[in-house]
């Protein structure tokens, strides 16, 4: 539902509501933004994460200000952005990007059970690249110990998305002058083995999986 904080003020027909939109944004995207403040100073880190149902997870040291400062239950700010195309127009004013965009509010909490922890390192995991978590070695103990796992839920968030091509004031569609749109993809290369990789062991199927299928969700 809209709050307050996140209806979209700023051309409004670009926000969406609704659960699908947010979640298909979310899981498009690697790296989020989380802005939090601290006596009044602002902090914004760029952080990876992971889904899983209604819950956003991030994680990392216990001696991470960050995640010392979140699980005090302040406010918290998440964005993901994912920028589509350079958007030209005519006229020097109308150029934009497009873009799908996901702006979250809520407070964390840290996640203490084992299997729940173990479940949030299994979604980011899968979130990077799908089916590496069976190609792993688990966390041991010591690992466990050594993360602090918050979540956030999905409950106050919004998404803003623009596509499509330049908008131009009517006046100025006669103008002499070029407009489109240059799309924006992310490009993966070749998987690059590691020097110590031991030999014999060939690129497995899942990462060649996500790489053929990425590159065809851009071509």
């Amino acid at each position: 539902m809209k709050t307050g904080r996140t209806q979209v003020k700023r051309v409004p027909k670009r926000g969406h509501y609704d659960s699908e939109t947010v979640y298909s944004i979310l899981d498009a995207g690697l790296i989020c933004h989380v802005g939090f403040a601290i006596e009044e100073q602002p902090f914004v880190i760029p952080t990876a994460y992971g889904r899983l149902d209604n819950r956003l997870f991030i994680h990392g040291s216990p001696a991470s200000r960050m995640l010392k400062s979140l699980q005090q239950g302040i406010d918290v700010c998440v964005t993901v952005t994912l920028l589509d195309g350079l958007v030209l127009a005519r006229s020097a004013m109308h150029h934009s990007m497009n873009y799908r965009s996901v702006v979250l509010f809520g407070t964390a909490e840290r996640v203490s059970d084992r299997e729940e922890k173990l479940k949030a390192l299994y979604a980011f995991t899968e979130h990077v690249v799908p089916g590496r978590w069976a190609e792993t070695r688990e966390p041991n103990e010591q690992e466990l110990t050594a993360t602090t796992v918050l979540a956030l839920p999905i409950d106050e968030a919004s998404a803003k998305i623009r596509t499509g091509p330049p908008v131009d004031d009517a006046a100025d569609y006669d103008l002499p002058h070029w407009a489109g749109v240059i799309p924006l993809r992310m490009q993966l290369g070749e998987p690059i083995v590691d020097p110590k990789l031991t030999e014999g062991i060939g690129i497995p199927e899942h990462v060649k999986t996500y790489v053929d299928k990425r590159r065809k969700s851009v071509a």
